[in-house]
């Protein structure tokens, strides 16, 4: 065999090993449109089993979908950024999108008033397992939202 081909059979070997679980970090651009909710269910499914943690899927997966899904009916149209990292025990999940800034500090507390409410199913979810969730808005000159979700790791078996 010569070195090349060895090399490859290496690489092929190396992907073999799946990622570990405190390295889970991952951004993933989404266009926006209304399918994007399903698209990011699967993407963090795909994610969290990939890195050993197939016991968040479900939350995970319905956490990521309420807060895209929320970010479309807010930004209809506009790309968005869902965002996944595993840190200090806890999996937390951001999508940031590019809702524009308010005029004033009242028009932006009914914004988010509105848009809290809207996201009753997250907060039941996320709460029932002992985690949190919260949106701000992204301090820039063309605005955006961050939303996002905290849960828990599984303690080990």
């Amino acid at each position: 065999m010569t070195g090349t081909l060895r090399g490859l059979r290496l690489v092929h070997e190396l992907r073999q090993v799946p990622p570990e679980a405190d390295k889970l970090s991952c951004s993933i651009g989404l266009p926006g449109g209304a399918y994007c909710a399903g698209s990011a269910r699967g993407a963090v499914r795909s994610l969290l089993t990939r890195h050993g943690l197939s016991d968040l899927c479900d939350t995970a997966a319905l956490a990521a979908s309420e807060l895209v899904a929320c970010a479309y009916r807010f930004t209809p149209d506009k790309e968005m950024t869902l965002k996944v990292r595993r840190q200090f025990d806890a999996l937390r999940i951001v999508v940031y999108d590019q809702h524009p800034a308010h005029p004033s500090p009242e028009a932006s507390e009914e914004c988010r008033s509105r848009r809290s409410r809207g996201m009753w199913l997250l907060s039941a979810v996320v709460e029932a397992c002992g985690g949190d969730w919260g949106l701000t808005p992204v301090l820039t000159p063309m605005g955006g939202t961050k939303s996002w979700a905290l849960l828990p790791l599984p303690l080990p078996r």
